[in-house]
């Protein structure tokens, strides 16, 4: 199984995943890259430069293989119709 870094980009601080995380392929990074963001808003609070905040995924050749902003999981909008009465 491939292995993936979970890196955190905060401005110009880059706070690396020394350990990474064996998954089945890239496309689930996705779905832990947003776990992970979401469980960090919820503790840390969706304000100031957690805002800006990126999650950075490589692959064990240090290449970049997803950007997740956190703004985008953030105020992400649910699939639903909004009606007005």
């Amino acid at each position: 199984m491939p292995r993936y870094f979970f890196n955190t980009r905060i401005g110009d601080e880059l706070i690396v995943d020394p350990d990474g995380e064996d998954l089945r392929n890239a496309d689930r990074s996705w779905e832990i890259a947003r776990a992970m963001i979401k469980e960090l808003v919820k503790s840390e609070g969706a304000e100031g430069p957690l805002l800006t905040a990126v999650i950075e995924v490589t692959d064990t050749d240090g290449e970049v293989v997803l950007e997740f902003p956190f703004a985008e999981a953030i105020f992400e909008m649910p699939d639903r119709r909004i009606t007005r009465h």
